[in-house]
């Protein structure tokens, strides 16, 4: 396998802390790094760490420089083998990344991606065969005539080359119902063990859609779960169960940008938006209901309690984590690599408003402790991914935007 380069000689060193370079540091811990109030001042969590875990800090000697310049807003990111890197801009293209160049869009899109709002194209995902089979799956937001919009997904046969193409591109599923918004599609796209596919979604954001998030004949503010052809698992939870759709793999979600595969366990974990407060951490298990938009923490955008106004109820599941304010997350990653031992373990977890990435400890299911890390990029971060080369690589949401390489000072 290749492994791939600084982008160019000139890559810019944008920040760095100190430790030794290659060795595990000694951890501190401290008060929680949120030193605000939380929105929701009167709420209690459900248990000890589930919010403000104590501030580690692993001392860790980074270099942060530029990977992947000359982009707008790229909001998803996918190593192929060869080391070649896989980027979707918002605006709808689709963009390679070989050998320090940067391809031009690539054609063979689906049509009707709505670049309006909080759409265009969004999540990418490898097949689990792609050396054999070179299939690529998109997320996106999709318009119709009648102007309403739902998530969909597609794959194409990516063809290398000088030009590269996507080939036989075909919907392969999508969102039922569309809805008149144009806010909160989700939506990444993870490959299970199994070799099914998840897909995160949002539930329109308007009250309307809202509701949906806890009825089975909506596919708003769900994690679904399909073949790669798009066809339904028979084992999904609500397979046969009159009027439920049988891709429905769980509910309760308000709009997840984020979503990993544990590589220790297998299991789903995703993190989705909050209103005021209540970005939170879930681990994505069959049938279960995560509340939304009955249960939840934080407040209502514009103040008060948000529906029912409960932070736990029977029958719904509590997030391992939450953080109230919020943090916008968007994108996160397993750290498993062996380039930085300390971080070996870690949960990495974008942040849009937050303009900073949230470093995980964790001890099994629970988080043990956060640190904040590349705040003083100032950026907004869209997409954290881990490098075949074992460096992380992040996505900056910026109409001139950037994939940034975050390796071993």
């Amino acid at each position: 396998m290749k492994t791939p380069l600084i982008a160019t000689a000139a890559a810019v060193l944008l920040a760095a802390c100190g430790g030794a370079e290659g060795q595990a540091q000694p951890k501190t811990t401290a008060p929680s790094p949120e030193t605000r109030s939380p929105n929701g001042a009167d709420q209690a969590p459900a248990f000890a760490g589930q919010t403000r875990a104590p501030g580690v800090t692993s001392n860790v000697a980074y270099q942060v420089a530029d990977y992947v310049t000359g982009l707008e807003k790229p909001w998803g990111l996918a190593f192929l083998p060869d080391g070649a890197l896989l980027i979707t801009e918002k605006p709808g293209r689709l963009r390679l990344f070989r050998d320090g160049k940067l391809s031009d869009p690539v054609p063979g899109l689906p049509e009707g991606i709505d670049p309006r709002d909080q759409g265009g194209l969004l999540g990418v995902a490898l097949d689990p065969k792609f050396a054999a089979n070179g299939l690529v799956y998109l997320s996106y937001a999709e318009v119709h005539a009648d102007g309403k919009t739902n998530t969909a997904v597609a794959r194409g046969r990516l063809v290398a080359g000088a030009q590269p193409r996507l080939e036989e591109t075909q919907v392969i599923w999508r969102q039922r119902p569309s809805w008149d918004s144009t806010k909160h599609y989700g939506s990444r796209l993870v490959f299970g063990r199994d070799g099914t596919l998840f897909v995160t979604t949002g539930e329109r954001s308007v009250v309307s859609g809202r509701m949906q998030a806890q009825n089975l004949d909506a596919a708003l503010g769900k994690v679904v779960r399909i073949n790669p052809d798009g066809s339904v698992p028979k084992d999904n939870p609500f397979v046969g169960r009159k009027g439920a759709l049988p891709e429905i793999f769980s509910i309760g979600h308000r709009n997840i940008q984020s979503a990993a595969l544990n590589p220790r366990t297998g299991e789903l974990w995703e993190v989705e938006h909050g209103t005021r407060g209540g970005d939170e951490i879930n681990i994505v298990r069959k049938g279960r209901d995560y509340g939304w938009p009955t249960v939840a923490y934080g407040i209502e955008y514009a103040g008060g309690p948000i529906t029912g106004g409960i932070t736990r109820k029977a029958g719904t599941e509590q997030p391992l984590y939450y953080w109230d304010p919020v943090i916008a997350p968007s994108g996160m990653a397993f750290y498993e690599a062996d380039l930085f031992p300390a971080w070996k373990g870690s949960l990495f977890v974008g942040g849009l408003g937050s303009k900073r990435v949230s470093r995980l400890t964790l001890d099994g299911d629970r988080v043990t402790g956060e640190e904040w890390l590349f705040g003083d990029l100032g950026e907004r971060i869209r997409d954290v991914i881990v490098g075949p080369d074992g460096a992380l690589y992040l996505a900056t949401d910026n109409a001139r935007g950037r994939v940034l390489r975050v390796a071993p000072k």
